[in-house]
């Protein structure tokens, strides 16, 4: 018995010794869990040829649905091929993101294209393969369509949100994609594995190779071509023989003068005064950042122990730079070199080599970049590529997390100056610092580039970019062999301002310093401290000149709040307000859109708390304003949107002067880590006071206004939309915008000079009203017309008297056809989906009067009366009526078919490159209005123009705009005597017809498309507010719909977020809706996280009061940037829970020992 009790007794320690174990060990696994999450999820992935030749092939290839285009070289890339290994697998081309294959052996070689397919949550790549081994049912068949890639890199370590798919069928790929148990499964869509072509906004100056290098031998050039650096930058210097030294010495003497007076030739830190910071001792310390380009040489002397890693996401088994594009921008950022030193000395420099020797990158190369760039934590990133595609959503979309992470990013605004409407993408998103390039000088340097950003057009109005500018041109930094050299470009403006960033962070306390600093505080910084240039409109400068210590002093005393990009809206200011500050506002005008940014430096997520109001001055005519909004619901990531409606009251259509008043709103966020180090518990808040100013003018006449078509137009990115001169090849796509404000600028100005005010219709021909105006311009339209639209016209013209002024383009079948050509970002064939305009449509809308296009694209110069207009690839007019007035010219047909010789039966045959006389333009009247009809819009389009027609287009306009039709209002040389046709005209060639093997609905808002980046076809809120739903605020905010008064009230954060958040979760069904539940499994602290980063999920989540990412974290992915933070309230609950099970564990033990001694006794 005693020996039984022994045994039980023994029995019983052991239990209770277990049992204090495993919660001992329960304890320290979910402390330890909790810490990882504290530290990592949270910085993790918060949601949120013309002629048929040649080189028009080559030249296409250079403007592709990417992110990027070559300036370095006009070389076409080859299209990717295929190879066999020696045991038969297919191996990709080289160039294929850097994945290897682990598929079965394949008996059979088809054309493979790769596949990002992406998941709405993280989980590593094997857990993501056996997703799609699944959905697939790769290895349990006998087909090879399917292979899935493995990414060995360095991310792959880390949770990511895609996987790699080399697939020989598209169309099987889609299908098993779409199916809803891949849904289930958590697949969110797939895409092309795009190729991009290397887009370095930085090009040698005009001397060919203007290096400028410290010698380690005798101060000797490497080459003939590139000069050496002398410390005091003197005359010892060696040339080529071929030059006279004498002259080369005193060439060289004035330069250094000239230099001197401007600061070309110095460091670009000594041009900005980084001095004045580093005297303070602040140099970039503690602060990463991340250089995303061609690598750098980890013991190259300008960066002395500062490369603290180096990551290759290419093909290319190496980490070195080949072109040294990539040293000369970390150079820019972080040299210690005297001579070209950088900003931020002692900056972490970790470089991310994401192109190759052959500046070739592809998209799944940045996105695991970008994922392990989250998931180190960098600070800074500096991104010196871009390109016009801003719908490449897993690029944009992986943007928006990186600067949810609370990490900078600073990119260049694009090379494509001084052309209007061609800023690039990601240097034009809200929450990215764009940057443009001025030279020494201070005036806007010629190849950056300008104008508003195009995502709003047509229903909206683009918004301010570039933000600020920096010194672009001529910058030294630093050699691949050492030594300084000179580049120019937007890609060296950028870097010029990411180093700065570096060093401005430093300026901050290390204690606090990613508690207040994130991308928004950081652009406030910028734009507040920057210094505005003179004579320069804000579309070209953004907010000024960076100036450093103006943005540190606004640092050293930051303290989260709202703001809004501009802050002072005076939109009387000439020239900075141009275009705003061109035309004045008046009484039943198109309301003046005003696009401003919200920036809130409080946290990630926020939103408006109420609608914005307009408060109008008491001193000038601002009661008679009329000010509505919209605006973004959520501001997500760090910012939003706020349109500005601007109408004038009747009470003000016969007033004139200036009018004025204030825009306030407020911007609440969650509440987040104070400067204490103690989480708050109050809701943050912030409001933003903006003064607003206008010109108001008494309501002009009627045959003063003129109505330009916006709506119809088609541009890229949605589709392959031309250019409209052919003649030039190195830009083959129409994406400037088409609008008064960008490539259209020059005709603006023309118009206003001459009287006429000019305003943009934003909808269909179904909202606006036609008696208020004397004629409408159309120009270049791609876009159908509705039959709603074309009866509306019909009556407008005929009853009401409108004008109408219609500029075409052409429109050749077969001409597209050969323009056709493969695109290797994509994989797939590029044909156009319409010509220069869409004449078929135009011909729609002009069938009604008697006037039509033909198929011809003519070239040459027409002598319409005292006007010699000059015609680039434009369409022949095919038809007129009886009684118009024809003008005819001799013209080249550049058309492809022109050789076959379809002509008009009764007339010769055309034949290529020989000229015949061809109408060109046609003009009549049409009941109570006029009909205009010209079949080019080169000579209006600043874009490329070869010489402008702005006297031409005024006499159009004062022809058509006669309403009164009086007997001189159109001049003989307009309208000769006894010129007009008896008979209605049919001339040259063919009315063209529509693409059958395009399906144009897929880019057509009018056929019900919705491509991405064009309106509705209803009213609009820039209609007249007789035509649409008017309402003072056409966004309703819902964010905290039931606590609007909690950030001064005494309810707690805790309470909001239980109620809020459970509410939420039965609602929406936790992974049904999003596909995947918001976990908070320690194993993985990136698993399940469904917060995805686009716009749609984010308002699937908006009514929570609370930052996506505190659902799973903390509620600012900037704490844990503070390693020394507390610990979150949950992880003291868990390890109190394991503390007491074991006192429980211990003291059952003890209740059992006694009781053993007690029957002992």
């Amino acid at each position: 018995s005693n020996k039984v009790n022994s045994m039980h007794g023994i029995a019983m320690v052991w239990s209770a010794a277990s049992l204090v174990l495993i919660a001992i060990v329960v304890s320290a696994h979910t402390f330890s869990a909790f810490a990882v999450r504290e530290r990592h999820l949270q910085k993790s992935f918060v949601t949120g040829n013309v002629d048929g030749d040649d080189d028009y092939e080559a030249s296409a290839c250079l403007v592709r649905k990417s992110r990027t285009q070559s300036l370095d070289s006009g070389e076409c890339p080859a299209v990717e091929t295929l190879r066999v290994d020696t045991v038969g697998n297919v191996v990709l081309d080289a160039e294929k993101s850097g994945a290897v294959s682990s598929g079965e052996e394949t008996r059979v070689i088809k054309p493979t294209k790769n596949y990002i397919v992406r998941f709405t949550s993280y989980k590593l790549q094997k857990e993501h393969r056996k997703t799609l081994e699944r959905i697939l049912q790769i290895g349990s068949s006998d087909t090879f369509e399917h292979t899935i890639l493995d990414r060995k890199n360095r991310a792959a370590a880390y949770p990511t949100d895609f996987a790699l798919v080399a697939s020989t069928s598209e169309a099987a790929l889609k299908t098993s994609l779409a199916e809803p148990r891949a849904r289930a499964l958590g697949v969110k869509d797939f895409f092309v594995d795009a190729r991009l072509t290397r887009f370095p906004k930085s090009k040698e100056n005009d001397v060919e190779n203007d290096d400028i290098s410290k010698s380690t031998n005798n101060n000797t050039s490497s080459s003939g071509s590139e000069e050496t650096y002398d410390n005091d930058l003197g005359d010892d210097v060696e040339e080529d023989s071929i030059y006279s030294s004498t002259l080369i010495r005193k060439g060289r003497r004035l330069r250094n003068r000239l230099h001197s007076r401007t600061g070309r030739g110095k460091p670009i830190s000594t041009a900005f005064s980084a001095e004045l910071l580093w005297n303070q001792g602040f140099k970039g310390q503690h602060v990463k950042v991340g250089i995303f380009d061609t690598g750098v040489d980890s013991e190259h002397s300008h960066f002395k122990g500062r490369v603290k890693d180096r990551s290759n996401w290419t093909h290319e088994n190496t980490l070195a730079d080949g072109l040294g594009h990539g040293t000369f921008v970390a150079g820019v950022i972080a040299s210690i070199f005297p001579q070209c030193s950088g900003f931020a000395p002692e900056a972490d420099i970790h470089t991310f080599r994401v192109f190759t020797n052959d500046q070739v990158s592809y998209t799944s190369w940045f996105l695991d970049a970008f994922n392990y760039a989250i998931a180190t934590e960098m600070h800074v990133i500096n991104l010196s590529i871009g390109g016009p595609d801003y719908l490449d959503l897993p690029f944009v979309e992986k943007v928006n997390e990186i600067t949810a992470n609370g990490i900078i990013m600073v990119s260049a605004i694009g090379n494509d100056g001084p052309l209007y409407g061609t800023l690039n993408n990601p240097a034009d998103m809200m929450d990215v610092i764009g940057v443009g390039g001025v030279n020494y000088e201070k005036r806007i340097a010629p190849f950056s580039s300008r104008g508003m950003s195009t995502w709003d057009l047509p229903e909206g109005y683009g918004r301010v970019k570039p933000d600020i500018v920096a010194f672009g041109q001529d910058v030294l930094g630093s050699r691949i062999s050492g030594g300084c050299r000179s580049l120019s470009g937007t890609s060296v403006a950028s870097p010029v301002v990411a180093g700065a960033v570096t060093l401005l962070a430093s300026v901050v306390p290390e204690r606090e310093r990613w508690l207040k600093l994130n991308p928004a505080s950081m652009k406030q910084a910028l734009v507040e401290g920057a210094v505005r240039l003179p004579e320069i409109p804000m579309y070209e400068q953004g907010a000024g000149l960076l100036n450093l210590e103006n943005s540190a002093k606004i640092l050293r005393e930051y303290v989260p709040r709202a703001s809004l990009v501009p802050s002072n809206i005076d939109l009387t200011e000439c020239k900075y307000a141009w275009p705003h500050c061109k035309q004045p506002i008046y009484h039943s005008m198109l309301p003046l859109i005003f696009n401003a940014t919200i920036v809130n430096g409080m946290g990630v997520r926020g939103s408006l708390d109420a609608e914005p109001t307009f408060i109008p001055s008491s001193h000038d005519l601002g009661h008679h304003l009329d000010v509505r909004f919209a605006f973004s619901e959520t501001l997500w990531p760090w910012s939003g949107y706020l349109a500005i409606f601007v109408r004038v009251k009747e009470s003000g259509k016969q007033m004139q002067g200036k009018a004025s008043g204030t825009i306030s709103f407020t911007v609440v966020s969650p509440p987040s880590m104070g400067p204490d180090g103690v989480f708050e518990s109050e809701i943050r808040s912030s409001t933003v006071v903006v003064p607003i100013v206008v010109k108001i003018i008494p309501t002009p006449a009627r045959e003063k206004r003129i109505l330009w078509d916006q709506f119809h137009n088609v541009r890229y990115p949605p589709g392959y939309v031309p250019r409209d001169n052919l003649d030039v090849k190195a830009d083959v796509l129409d994406w400037h915008g088409d609008h008064p404000h960008t490539n259209y600028h020059g005709m603006y100005d023309s118009l206003l000079d001459n009287g006429y005010f000019l305003e943009v219709l934003t909808g269909p021909f179904t909202c606006y009203d036609a008696t208020l105006y004397a004629s409408i311009l159309i120009v270049d339209a791609e876009e159908e017309f509705s039959k709603e639209e074309r009866k509306k016209l019909s009556n407008d013209v005929r009853t009401l008297g409108l004008g109408l002024i219609v500029f075409g383009e052409w429109y050749n079948v077969k001409t597209m056809h050969t323009m056709r050509f493969f695109d290797d970002n994509t994989h797939e064939w590029w044909t156009p989906v319409t010509g220069g305009a869409n004449v078929p449509a135009l011909n729609d809308l002009l069938g009604d009067f008697g006037f039509s296009f033909g198929d011809r694209i003519i070239e040459g110069i027409a002598q319409i009366g005292h006007d010699n207009v000059r015609i680039s690839s434009g369409a022949n007019v095919m038809s007129a009526p009886k009684g118009a007035f024809v003008h005819s010219a001799s013209m080249v047909d550049k058309a492809a078919d022109a050789e076959q010789g379809t002509a008009h039966p009764q007339r010769t045959p055309t034949r290529r490159g020989v000229a015949n006389d061809y109408a060109v333009c046609a003009l009549s009247d049409v009941g109570k209005g006029r009909v205009f009809v010209f079949g080019d819009s080169n000579c209006l389009d600043s874009s490329h123009m070869v010489a402008n027609c702005f006297n031409f287009l005024l006499s159009a306009v004062k022809y058509a705009s006669d309403t009164e039709k009086q007997k001189d209002s159109c001049p003989e040389r307009l309208c000769p005597i006894g010129s007009e046709l008896h008979t209605a005209m049919t001339g040259i060639g063919h009315a063209p017809e529509r693409r059958s093997d395009v399906t144009f609905k897929e880019f057509s808002a009018t056929l019900g498309g919705k491509p991405g980046n064009i309106g509705t076809t209803k009213c609009s809120p820039s209609s007249p507010l007789n035509l649409h739903d008017a309402k003072s605020s056409y966004t309703t905010p819902s964010w905290m719909p039931t606590h609007k008064k909690s950030s001064s009230s005494s309810i707690s954060w805790s309470s909001i977020l239980s109620s809020k958040i459970s509410d939420k979760l039965d609602s929406t069904g936790g992974d049904k809706t999003n596909g995947g539940s918001i976990s908070t499994s320690a194993g993985n602290r990136f698993a399940r996280l469904n917060l995805q980063n686009n716009q749609k999920d984010e308002e699937k989540i908006r009514g929570l009061s609370v930052d996506p990412s505190s659902i799973v974290s903390t509620s600012s992915s900037s704490l844990l940037r503070n390693e020394n933070q507390p610990m979150r309230d949950e992880t003291w609950v868990m390890g109190g829970i394991g503390a007491l099970l074991g006192l429980f564990c211990v003291r059952i033990f003890r209740v059992r020992k006694r009781r053993r001694r007690g029957r002992g006794k």
